[in-house]
């Protein structure tokens, strides 16, 4: 094999002598970015390659590393990491409906307050049946309360689907939203709406947007647990399981940038904690503000 020199070499490429050396000193850094690509990678595989550089950021932050996005976003790019992205969904509209007390303004001020419903189909070559899933998701943190699976798409589901999401014997200024389904139509929905206080929602008729954040939730789930591993499923039974374990992921899991990093549990019982000092303080402030006075005044006596 015939050799060259290294001038020879660096001419025949164009690349200045000093760059050469100043890269091959490189080679010879310790890399400073390696715990935190091992760690982005590690989250990346935990969340199945669900999780983009702004919640990777978020839980590197939980896990107590501070650094900024870019500095992840170069380093997913470095590591070739590319979350999987959820097709958008085109819509049309038809008419309207006047009952739509949501009007698009879907999270909720507390919980329990803003509701959504709907119903999604699963279709696997394994099985010849269809499996439909029918949830609660809770607008003040995206929780999913309740949910129903079947093989049918029926009244029996709905009526399942909303014992299990109010169990308490009444609701105040509770509104559940659905799209005009005939399931949600139906005069058993609404009288037991009626016999909880909650007060029922439609979309507009066609109009898919109305129900965003359920149909966000949709989408989320079927592009991270489902496209794409339809042929996987052998049995309607393995893709029960499947969306049971999913949910269990997305309610206490999943971290969602709006909520701060948290996932939605997480930011409930976060929501209710601070609640309760709020209500502390209110309650216990003015005693020991009334203690604190009384010392001063027996200590500025005795001086």
């Amino acid at each position: 094999m015939t050799e060259f020199s290294l001038d020879i070499l660096l001419k025949a490429i164009k690349l200045a002598r000093s760059t050469y050396y100043y890269h091959l000193k490189q080679l010879d850094k310790p890399d400073k970015d390696q715990e935190l690509k091992a760690e982005v990678q590690l989250i990346f595989i935990e969340h199945k390659g669900n999780y983009g550089y702004r919640r990777i950021h978020l839980e590197l932050r939980n896990r107590g590393y501070l650094v900024n996005q870019k500095r992840v976003q170069r380093l997913m790019k470095v590591l070739n990491l590319q979350a999987k992205m959820r097709q958008k969904r085109k819509y049309s509209s038809h008419g309207k409906k006047a009952d739509n007390l949501i009007q698009r303004q879907f999270e909720g001020s507390k919980t329990m307050g803003k509701c959504y419903t709907d119903v999604t189909e699963f279709a696997i070559p394994n099985s010849t049946q269809k499996l439909y899933l029918s949830p609660v998701l809770d607008g003040f943190n995206s929780e999913i309360i309740a949910y129903n699976l079947s093989t049918s798409p029926n009244l029996a589901q709905v009526k399942t689907m909303l014992k299990q999401s109010f169990t308490e014997k009444h609701y105040e200024n509770t509104i559940l939203h659905s799209d005009q389904g005939w399931q949600y139509q139906h005069d058993a929905y609404h009288r037991f709406l009626e016999s909880k206080g909650i007060q029922a929602s439609m979309s507009r008729n066609g109009n898919s947007p109305d129900n965003g954040m359920m149909e966000s939730f949709f989408g989320i789930l079927k592009s991270e647990k489902f496209y794409g591993y339809e042929k996987s499923f052998q049995s309607l039974k393995q893709l029960e399981q499947a969306i049971v374990d999913y949910i269990d992921y997305y309610n206490n899991k999943r971290i969602k940038v709006k909520l701060k990093g948290l996932s939605p549990v997480q930011y409930r019982l976060g929501s209710v904690q601070s609640d309760a000092m709020r209500f502390l303080n209110l309650r216990f402030l003015p005693q020991s503000l009334l203690v604190f006075n009384t010392v001063n005044k027996i200590h500025n006596s005795l001086i």
